[in-house]
């Protein structure tokens, strides 16, 4: 008997902090028992963590530990950067595989940097002209970085290339193997903890996907859960502090930690015009394919 005929209540993904600590702290809280949930939580491997092999695939992001799972019904929501759920939104529709909708802009602003070396000769973006930024392919820091860039340089002169997890990135940058790299939090606090040099930086928003099995009430009592723990981290994020320094292994402490780039705010609609504006840079940078449309991929069943 499959995993899909087996289970008997929502399986919601946690993974990184910075793009999942609402859905941390709504747990840890109670909130979503507050709202008549009973739901397992499925921790999955995460670029962040110290622990995460350099080794994940990338040649298919179907391959990848967190989509394995989505695909073989482990788990029924999650959450990523904007682009890497409509890119795997998308992808699954034109592939065949288990179908997930963009049900909403994430609650998590997560913060990206692209960072070089003390001593780096490059002062700023436009100096990293075909110049290698190390990057999770397909993920939300090699869909900003590529945000952040095109601003100063045409995109044939934008050079990205993997690297590993975020330590592995932070050591290849310290080898002299790469020119740049792009991180998020806890390792821009890392890295200015490391003495490294921040070029640029940007808030990064997360999408929310989901299974045609969770119906729109149970996808709204989620996001009211996430809401409330949002009001909370803005009030004051310290009491959370210690989500990201875990995934550092004892390289952050936390008063280290930079909880001055934490920025969240309530789950919202996905509404047709960030489709087509996020849509179509998607296709320009040829990070996914075209043909889609917001009817196909977009669900706003929470909200109706």
């Amino acid at each position: 008997m499959s995993v899909l005929e087996t289970k008997t209540k929502p399986r919601l993904a946690i993974m990184n902090a910075v793009h999942d600590l609402p859905v941390l702290v709504a747990r840890d809280k109670g909130f979503f028992k507050d709202e008549g949930l009973d739901i397992e939580f499925v921790t999955t491997p995460g670029m962040a963590q110290v622990t995460t092999s350099h080794s994940v695939k990338f040649d298919s992001v179907f391959d990848r530990p967190l989509d394995s799972v989505y695909n073989e019904g482990g788990i029924d929501q999650y959450r990523m950067c904007e682009w890497g759920i409509m890119k795997r939104a998308v992808e699954a529709e034109c592939s065949g595989l288990r179908r997930r909708k963009i049900v909403a802009l994430g609650a998590s602003m997560s913060k990206f940097a692209i960072a070089v070396t003390r001593d780096s000769r490059y002062y700023e973006p436009e100096m990293l002209k075909d110049k290698e930024i190390a990057v999770t392919p397909n993920n939300g820091s090699h869909f900003t970085t590529l945000k952040l860039m095109e601003g100063f340089l045409k995109p044939e002169h934008v050079k990205t290339t993997a690297a590993g997890s975020m330590p592995k990135r932070i050591e290849a940058l310290k080898q002299g193997k790469v020119a740049a790299v792009s991180l998020m939090e806890p390792w821009i606090s890392v890295a200015q903890k490391m003495g490294l040099r921040i070029l640029i930086e940007s808030h990064s928003t997360r999408s929310e996907a989901a299974s045609d099995d969770l119906d729109g009430k149970t996808l709204a009592a989620m996001f009211r859960a996430q809401a409330r723990a949002v009001k909370e981290i803005e009030k004051d994020p310290t009491p959370y502090v210690h989500y990201f320094v875990r995934e550092t292994g004892g390289l952050l402490e936390p008063h280290e930690f930079q909880a001055w780039r934490l920025l969240h705010a309530a789950p919202q609609p996905y509404t047709r015009e960030r489709w087509e504006d996020t849509y179509n840079w998607s296709v320009k940078w040829n990070m996914t394919v075209a043909g889609a449309t917001y009817e196909n991929i977009v669900d706003n069943r929470a909200w109706q």
